[in-house]
């Protein structure tokens, strides 16, 4: 049996606590006031009688006991909300045809997962998949070839089509490790040329809008398909380039040789929303959205928040 004061609650703001090494930005994290995240974090090393975190240092840091805590307290959230996410898309025996769109960000950690949660529920249904970059994706809804899109938003209303937000991706810079100087970034930006996305692709054309809109004029050299090439030009000091967390947490193979920072000019993001038709009946898109959410905060968003932890209140969940 858990000793009293051990909640789920508690481990939640200790694992913002670790990420983020402070009270404010557990509280944006996890949705609490400062005063309740230092209340459960109190109530939590009253109950297991030892100090997770040295509280004498800025940011805070884990103490031995915490650091090996912190494994296991990760891992049981983990599983408690793969759980529940599990549990959330209960009612899909009734459907006959199901085909689902999921851009193709999420086709190494995501979608297997979103697949294997469906084809649970899908017991007499035909079930298509389709990954593929965001612009295909939404014309596919668009035109009606899909029944549910999971894409980054572009922004526009479309006529029988319901839009169900789900994160925040903000915009960072990546470069080559070493490279980079936060206390002067304008001036290293010019040393290597900026690595570009194909210019058919949504967030090409999110990133190229928001350059032209700083007058920012970059030199024009390189335009990558595809975006671990891209991350691997970065590594062998090709370049740099503008990405979002999610897509710098795709190319884990490639962070030994890269470095993440916040944008040296004005902060821009992208949504991540699921489409589906407006006249779909039962709650269908709902349950896929709230799984996707909690699959996204699981396996994306928390691991992202661990490594860079000042990401806090900036990637994260959006409410329908």
């Amino acid at each position: 049996m858990l000793s009293k004061g051990v909640t789920l609650r508690g481990l939640e703001v200790f694992e913002a606590l670790a990420a983020t090494g402070s009270v404010a930005q557990a509280a944006n994290v996890t949705g609490l006031s400062q005063p309740a995240v230092s209340q459960q974090l109190r109530n939590l090393e009253t109950a297991l009688a030892t100090d997770l975190i040295d509280h004498g240092k800025r940011p805070m840091r884990l103490t031995p006991a915490g650091h090996s805590f912190l494994s296991r307290a990760e891992a049981a959230l983990s599983q408690l909300r793969l759980a529940q996410s599990e549990l959330t898309v209960m009612d899909l025996a009734h459907l006959s045809a199901l085909s689902i769109g999921v851009i193709d960000d999420f086709e190494n950690d995501l979608t297997p997962r979103l697949v294997t949660i469906l084809a649970d529920s899908l017991t007499r249904c035909k079930f298509t998949l389709a990954t593929a970059p965001s612009h295909e994706i939404l014309q596919s809804i668009a035109d009606k070839r899909l029944h549910i899109a999971i894409s980054a938003s572009d922004g526009a209303m479309r006529d029988g089509v319901l839009e169900y937000p789900l994160a925040r991706d903000p915009f960072i810079l990546v470069a080559p490790k070493g490279m980079f100087d936060p206390e002067n970034p304008m001036a290293r930006l010019h040393d290597l040329p900026l690595l570009r996305y194909e210019r058919d692709q949504l967030i090409s054309r999110q990133i190229e809008a928001h350059l032209a809109r700083q007058k920012l004029d970059l030199v024009d050299r390189f335009e990558i398909g595809s975006h671990l090439a891209l991350m691997a030009m970065v590594a062998r000091r090709i370049g740099w380039s503008v990405t979002t967390p999610l897509g710098f947490m795709r190319a884990g193979r490639f962070h030994d040789e890269v470095e993440a920072f916040p944008l040296p000019f004005k902060p821009f993001s992208r949504t991540i929303s699921l489409y589906a038709s407006a006249d779909w009946a039962g709650n269908v898109p709902t349950d896929v959205a709230q799984t996707m959410r909690r699959l996204m905060q699981t396996h994306m968003i928390e691991p992202a928040l661990s490594q860079l932890p000042w990401l806090a209140g900036d990637l994260r969940l959006l409410d329908s």
